[in-house]
């Protein structure tokens, strides 16, 4: 499912416009983006939660040519499913 079809589904599903639905989708992902800059934990309860998992520098290798390079350290966004989504899946 890409974008589009996921704010068709939820236009369909609430009833809304598609263009209030958009709104609604770009706005929510405005806010998780916002809460994870800003450090903070989004937690939707049933869903899941977003957090962001610091990754330490390490040392790695150019598969190319075998040289040894060094990763710096990076902030990555990460995704922890909660039990009700794990459940529906199974």
């Amino acid at each position: 499912m890409n974008k589009s079809e996921l704010i068709d589904a939820i236009a369909e599903s609430a009833g809304l416009s598609k263009a209030a639905a958009g709104k609604a989708l770009d706005a929510t992902i405005e806010a998780i983006t916002g809460a994870l800059q800003g450090g903070q934990e989004v937690t939707l309860v049933g869903f899941g939660s977003f957090y962001v998992a610091e990754r330490e520098a390490r040392t790695g290798r150019n598969p190319r040519t075998g040289e040894s390079i060094k990763i710096e350290a990076a902030k990555q966004p990460k995704f922890r499913a909660g039990k009700s989504l794990k459940d529906a899946v199974q």
